[in-house]
């Protein structure tokens, strides 16, 4: 397990917070800009450890069900809960410590150009944590070597490769151990043999780390994968194996059409679906 440097905001204490219990929930979630609704009325959960996968049509609202979890939107009626707190009614500085509890990777990664590989995976603990650099560095470079790009520490991003870009917005996004990791279209844009390895990540953290996962994804073949595969310590090596029966029932799959909940249910229950406009999705 990663050392997390101190001095971190801590005012959500997660061990109030059992396996498989509710961290997120949407009750009734309205939200729609001028004329046009964006979600008219949804529900759900996500639970500790467990991984959400948001499939939908381009405008369908997924990304927004990020931007409302983060804070960034305020919904027009509903309920948002994360980590214990309805964050529609909170205002910035009350927001801090919740969204200090998750991280975020982007679809483009987002990376700083002027900053070093090493600055941009840092910023966070630099800005705001006491820990002299050194020890800052030195969990810089932890989190670098678990996602296999340590020795690119002091490269400017623009050295990088796409695939090693984005796992380097992965590694900034948990260098301060976020209970919840958000994704915006992890694996858009990168080639098949890449993708697969933004999608080990991914499940390295859920599964070795125990971060509870939220994907906004189009890319079906890596939603699939996700959902029906895990991560596993073998002899002191991590292997990506065949999910677990009681590993799959821990990833669920929602479908977002006309600002409603279409489908929400496992692998398995999306392939078996008999639903027209599913499975155009998913031909």
């Amino acid at each position: 397990m990663m050392a997390t440097p101190t001095n971190l905001p801590a005012e959500i204490d997660m061990t109030a917070w059992p396996a498989h219990s509710p961290v997120v929930t949407f009750d009734h979630v309205a939200l729609a800009f001028d004329d046009k609704v964006v979600l008219a009325d949804v529900s759900f959960d996500v639970r500790r450890g467990h991984t959400k996968i948001f499939l939908g049509a381009s405008g369908a609202g997924k990304s927004t069900v990020l931007k409302l979890m983060l804070g960034l939107l305020k919904p027009d009626a509903g309920r948002i809960s994360v980590l214990g707190q309805e964050v529609q009614n909170l205002s910035e500085d009350q927001l801090m410590p919740v969204r200090h509890q998750m991280g975020m990777v982007f679809q483009e990664g987002a990376l700083f150009d002027s900053f070093t590989v090493g600055e941009n995976v840092g910023y966070k603990l630099y800005e705001e944590t006491n820990e002299p650099l050194p020890v800052v560095r030195a969990h810089v470079e932890q989190v670098l070597g678990y996602v296999g790009l340590s020795e690119h520490i002091d490269k400017p991003p623009s050295a990088l490769s796409g695939g090693q870009r984005r796992r380097v917005a992965i590694a900034r996004a948990m260098a301060a151990k976020p209970a919840l990791l958000l994704y915006d279209e992890p694996t858009t844009g990168l080639d098949p043999m890449t993708a697969l390895t933004i999608d080990a990540e991914i499940i390295k953290l859920r599964d070795l780390e125990g971060v509870t996962t939220i994907i906004v994804t189009h890319q079906l073949r890596d939603a699939f994968y996700i959902a029906t595969h895990e991560a596993r310590r073998e002899n002191g090596r991590i292997e990506i194996v065949p999910a677990s029966a009681e590993k799959l029932e821990q990833a669920e799959f929602v479908m977002i059409r006309d600002g409603l909940i279409a489908f929400e249910g496992s692998a398995d229950e999306l392939r078996k679906a008999t639903d027209p406009y599913l499975q155009a999705f998913l031909s």
